[in-house]
């Protein structure tokens, strides 16, 4: 029987929406130099343009040693300010089946954001890692983009 592990977090930024997200789509391989402890590469494969089809390659380390994806955009939603990803291959996918990410970014009351992230993967087996990681580590990587954001 397949299991599902799903993971959410959500950030409350000071950053506008389009702002927060534009910073995704257009500066993303800003992430390795902003984050080298997290990140240790990042590339978009045959170009720089994140966009509904391009493919990503990541190394990074939550603590479990290095790790590597490679992941699609499978979908680069401006209108409503969401990026959703797929895993392809890499070292991800031995603990999951499969691997799925998404960004959207919100409006909020007070004229920030809020930043919402969401993991959802099949585990490979009983013994396959919660995704709750990868949630709390991306409200923490969006909190320190809102940061630089405010101070640019």
């Amino acid at each position: 029987m397949a299991q599902i592990a799903k993971a959410e977090g959500q950030a409350e930024i000071k950053s506008s929406e389009d702002k927060f997200y534009g910073f995704f789509k257009n500066i993303m391989s800003s992430f390795v130099q902003m984050f080298p402890q997290i990140l240790k590469s990042f590339e978009v494969v045959g170009g720089d343009e994140i966009r509904t089809g391009s493919v990503t390659k990541w190394a990074f380390n939550i603590g479990r040693g290095v790790e590597t994806a490679k992941l699609k955009i499978q979908e680069a939603d401006d209108e409503n300010t969401s990026i959703s990803f797929i895993g392809l291959e890499g070292d991800i996918l031995k603990d999951y089946k499969s691997f799925k990410e998404k960004l959207q970014v919100v409006r909020a009351a007070n004229g920030g954001s809020i930043v919402k992230w969401t993991f959802e993967c099949e585990k490979a087996d009983a013994n396959a890692p919660d995704a709750k990681p990868y949630a709390d580590l991306s409200v923490q990587v969006s909190k320190v983009i809102d940061a630089y954001l405010c101070r640019s």
